[in-house]
Formats: structure tokens, C-alpha cells, sequence
């Protein structure tokens, strides 16, 4: 029989996202883990087994948490072109604060550090972007039942066109300042 957790699991998930989400999988140590959470090692690794483990969880909670408040924004009332223009501003407000640590998208981050070689996290990062777009292009085909996209426009190329400029904003977020973003968002919803 197996004893109980003693721990909050998303809370722990949270903070070990915010960790990973701070320096990255391979800057983070086990001890920064230990030192983030408040758990021992034990603990850690008796519910994630290692460090992979625990940061694929957290790839899990981001898309639960992050990923999901993005796709309800698109899900909304309202008009479309507003809450994709919601969405892009989203990403200017979290990659404009004053401070030094512009996090960018989490998702982003660990497809630059990790896909391609690592494939458990390829399979998670894919499965964060295909259901970003598969809420834009949900979102577009509204708006052209709607009248308020042109039904002309393929709608999964025009999901796809936003996704590449929903991520890429989080990677310009990292050095370009907030005119430049909002200007960019501002474009980017006069094209369609």
C-alpha cells in the first residue's frame, strides 16, 4: 500500500513550471527544483521519477492552465477579429513588463531548446500548438459563418498564419519593445 501524498500536486507543478519557464530544462537543477517546490528530492522523484518527468508534467499544467485561458478567449462573445486581437495583446502584455525576465511562451522556449532531439517533449510542444490552432481556425470559421472574415480565406492556412505570428511575437517579446509589438498585433489583424 502506498502512503499518500503529502503535497499539493498542482501547486507543485506551478512552481516547477515557473522554475523550468525561468531558466530553462537544462539550467535547472535538481536543487533549484528542491529549493522552488520546499519538497525533498525523494518526493519529487517518487512522483516524477526525474527531472524529464516532473518537466513534461509541467509542460501538461502549462497547456492546461496557459494554453486553456487562451483558447476561451477565442471561444468567447463577441467579435473574433476582437478576441484574436485579445489574444496577440495577451502575449505584448506578458512580453513588455518592465522587467528583465521576459519569459516568453513556454511552450516556444522548450520547442527551441528540446524539440527535435528530445521527442517526449516534441509530442507535448505539437499538441500545445495544434490545439492553439485548432481554437484560431474553430474562431475563423465563426467568423466566416458570420460574414466577418472572408469565406474566400482558407481558413486553417489563416489559423496557421496566426499561430506563426502569436509565437513569433513571444520571440520578438524576448528584445522588442511594446510599440513594436503592439504594431506588429496591429498589422497582423488588418491582414485578414
Amino acid at each position: 500500500m502506498s502512503r499518500p501524498r503529502g503535497f499539493d500536486l498542482d501547486q507543485t507543478l506551478d512552481v516547477a513550471l515557473a522554475v523550468f519557464w525561468k531558466q530553462g530544462y537544462t539550467a535547472t537543477s535538481a536543487q533549484n527544483l528542491v529549493d522552488g517546490t520546499g519538497l525533498g528530492r525523494g518526493s519529487l522523484y517518487n512522483t516524477f521519477h526525474s527531472k524529464h518527468g516532473l518537466f513534461e508534467a509541467a509542460l501538461r499544467r502549462y497547456d492546461t492552465v496557459w494554453t486553456s485561458r487562451q483558447v476561451e478567449v477565442l471561444e468567447g462573445e463577441g467579435s473574433v477579429r476582437d478576441r484574436i486581437r485579445t489574444v496577440l495583446m495577451t502575449v505584448v502584455d506578458e512580453e513588455s513588463t518592465p522587467s528583465p525576465e521576459r519569459r516568453g511562451c513556454l511552450a516556444v522556449n522548450s520547442a527551441m531548446e528540446l524539440a527535435g532531439h528530445d521527442e517526449e517533449v516534441t509530442a507535448l510542444v505539437r499538441h500545445i500548438f495544434a490545439r492553439m490552432e485548432e481554437a484560431l481556425c474553430a474562431a475563423i470559421q465563426r467568423a466566416q459563418l458570420d460574414g466577418e472574415i472572408d469565406k474566400t480565406q482558407d481558413a486553417r492556412q489563416l489559423a496557421q498564419y496566426l499561430l506563426s505570428s502569436m509565437y513569433g511575437l513571444r520571440v520578438l517579446g524576448k528584445v522588442a519593445d511594446r510599440q513594436t509589438l503592439t504594431g506588429i498585433v496591429d498589422q497582423v489583424v488588418r491582414t485578414f
